[in-house]
């Protein structure tokens, strides 16, 4: 499999704003704004905290970093330039905030810059995950908050029964743009063995029904990516969204994903 990660930069500009819409429709659903505020609420902010987020595409958690109880200054870092002009738009009067593009394996700061670091939704997509791991742990102070929240896209589902058609479009969707699906399962162990001391794993169970949100956009996704491929006819495509469609147009919709957050501190 390709660099899912860094190579979102070769990805065709127009590609690239559809997927920024879809972060920003993610990040507005009120149950992921519920979850994001749960596990960073178990964060011991210290004051005038230094805060960095890895992979943060629009920004839309970093925005929410820089307005956080304790927090001096939020940096967010990613490879795709098109996330980060979008980032910084929708920042605007945010002061306290600040967007670069790079990759989150290989940082730019020194070591001991910051208190905390925040991975949102981007690990399962990040080919060699213990250098991204390796670097928070690099650039955090000590007793540092490292935290990770990612989807277990191993329960990833829109099946209402066997055999459901539209499950096709969730397995191509997993196999297209998520490097892990199982990542959330090894967390543990990884930011164990990155030198991180875990303190706290926390299961968020998430169900779009009857009707559906960003979700939609994984049998889009997922649909294209079998017609591209040459699995499926472009007209069979066609019918799999129109499913969806009339699926949630009826109120017959359901999609679930389990989630999961893990927080760590670095030792002194």
């Amino acid at each position: 499999m390709p660099d899912i990660y860094v190579t979102i930069r070769e990805v065709a500009p127009d590609i690239q704003e559809r997927l920024a819409d879809v972060l920003e429709l993610r990040a507005a659903d009120t149950r992921q704004q519920e979850i994001l505020h749960s596990y960073l609420s178990d964060i011991d902010f210290p004051s005038n905290a230094q805060v960095l987020e890895l992979g943060c595409g629009t920004g839309a958690v970093t925005r929410t970093l820089a307005q956080w109880p304790n927090v001096a200054q939020a940096v967010g870092i990613d490879p795709s330039s098109v996330f980060i002009g979008r980032a910084r738009k929708l920042s605007q009067g945010i002061m306290n905030l600040a967007f670069f593009e790079g990759d989150g394996r290989s940082l730019e700061f020194a070591e001991r810059t910051f208190d905390v670091v925040v991975i949102h939704t981007a690990l399962s997509h990040v080919p060699q995950p213990e250098q991204m791991l390796a670097e928070a742990f690099r650039v955090l102070r000590p007793f540092g908050w490292l935290a990770i929240f990612d989807g277990d896209y191993a329960t990833a589902t829109v099946a209402t029964g066997n055999y459901d058609p539209l499950e096709a479009c969730v397995h191509a969707f997993r196999e297209h743009y998520i490097n892990d699906p199982w990542i959330v399962r090894r967390l543990p162990q990884l930011i164990y063995a990155a030198g991180f001391e875990p303190t706290l794993i926390r299961s968020h169970g998430y169900v779009e029904a009857p009707a559906s949100g960003y979700m939609m956009t994984w049998i889009d996704r997922g649909a294209d990516a079998l017609a591209s491929a040459g699995r499926i006819s472009q007209e069979l495509s066609e019918a799999l969204k129109a499913e969806a469609r009339h699926r949630n147009a009826t109120n017959t919709w359901f999609g679930h994903i389990a989630f999961a957050s893990i927080l760590g501190r670095k030792p002194a």
